[in-house]
C-alpha cells in the first residue's frame, strides 16, 4: 500500500488514496501504521475519497483506531496532497468531512500549496463545567467545533503536567464523551498560547480544531479580538472570525511517500 507522510505544525498524519478503492480494517491499519516504534509513526491516519457532493472526502482515523470528525491540520494536508498529485487544479475546495462540508482555500507558489485557509464553520460554546484531575479543580468551558474540546484557561500552558492531566480530562464525565483537551493562556488580545491533549492520539505538537476551539472561547469570554495567532508547540496558525465561521491559515508539507505491506501488531 502506497502512503504519503504529511504535517501541519507538527501534527503528522499517514495519507492514503481511496479514490478507487480503500484498505480494510482501517481502524486497525490506523492502529497499526499510527505506532511510533512498530509502523509508520503518526497521529493517525487520513483517507482521500471521492466527495459527496464535494470535491473530495476525508476519513479521519487518530492513532488508536478511532474515528474523527474533524482535523484542522489534516485538512490543509488533503488540499496540498489533492493539488500536488494532480487531483485538481483548482485552488478553492470543498472536502466532506463527517463534521460536514468545509471549504479550503489554497495558496499556490511555483506549482506547490505553501499555506492553506479552511472554513472551520461555527463553534458551539456551552456553560463551563467543573472538573477534577489529580486532586486539581478545573473549570472547563466545553466546545463543539467538529469534534468536542474542552477549553481551560490558565496563566503558564507550558507547567501544566498535560500527559498526566490530558488522560483523566479527556474522559470526564463532567464533559459528557471522550473530548480533546486544551490549556491556554491569553497574553494579550492578538494571541493565545496553548497545548492541547488530543483524545484518541495524545499530546500533540498542534491541533487545529482545538486552536480554533481556544478561540471561541476566547472570543465568547472577550479575552481576544476576531483575528489572532494561535501559539502551538509546533508553530502558530493564523486564527478570524468571518460571519460566524471561524477561518484557521497555516502551512501544510509533505514529510515523504512509502509503501508499506501487512503490519502485524507487536
Amino acid at each position: 500500500m502506497r502512503f504519503t507522510k504529511m504535517e501541519g505544525l507538527g501534527n503528522d498524519y499517514i495519507y492514503v488514496n481511496c479514490m478507487e478503492g480503500r484498505p480494510g480494517d482501517l481502524p486497525a491499519l490506523a492502529a497499526r501504521l499510527s505506532d511510533r516504534h512498530f509502523g509508520v509513526g503518526a497521529d493517525g491516519l487520513i483517507c482521500i475519497g471521492p466527495g459527496r457532493g464535494g470535491d473530495f472526502s476525508m476519513e479521519m482515523y487518530n492513532a488508536d483506531g478511532s474515528r474523527g470528525a474533524m482535523c484542522g491540520n489534516g485538512i490543509r494536508c488533503v488540499g496540498k496532497y489533492v493539488y500536488e498529485k494532480g487531483l485538481t487544479r483548482k485552488t478553492c475546495l470543498t472536502i466532506d468531512t463527517d463534521a460536514g462540508p468545509r471549504g479550503l482555500e489554497l495558496q499556490v507558489r511555483r506549482g506547490a500549496v505553501e499555506q492553506v485557509a479552511v472554513d472551520m464553520g461555527p463553534a458551539e460554546v456551552a456553560p463551563p463545567v467543573e472538573a477534577e484531575a489529580l486532586g486539581e479543580r478545573y473549570r472547563v468551558i466545553p466546545v463543539r467545533l467538529g469534534n468536542p474540546h474542552g477549553v481551560i484557561f490558565c496563566a503558564s500552558p507550558e507547567e501544566v503536567p498535560l500527559d498526566r492531566v490530558g488522560p483523566v480530562l479527556e474522559g470526564h464525565p463532567a464533559l459528557g464523551e471522550r473530548s480533546n483537551i486544551e490549556f491556554v493562556s491569553c497574553p494579550g488580545r492578538e494571541e493565545l498560547v496553548l497545548r492541547v491533549w488530543e483524545r484518541g492520539s495524545g499530546l500533540t505538537l498542534a491541533c487545529g480544531t482545538g486552536a480554533c476551539a481556544a478561540f471561541a472561547a476566547a472570543r465568547r469570554l472577550g479575552r481576544c479580538g476576531a483575528a489572532v495567532k494561535a501559539r502551538l508547540p509546533g508553530g502558530a496558525l493564523a486564527l478570524e472570525q468571518r460571519g460566524g465561521h471561524i477561518w484557521m491559515t497555516g502551512p501544510a508539507r509533505r514529510v515523504f511517500e512509502g509503501e508499506v505491506e501487512e503490519i502485524s501488531p507487536p
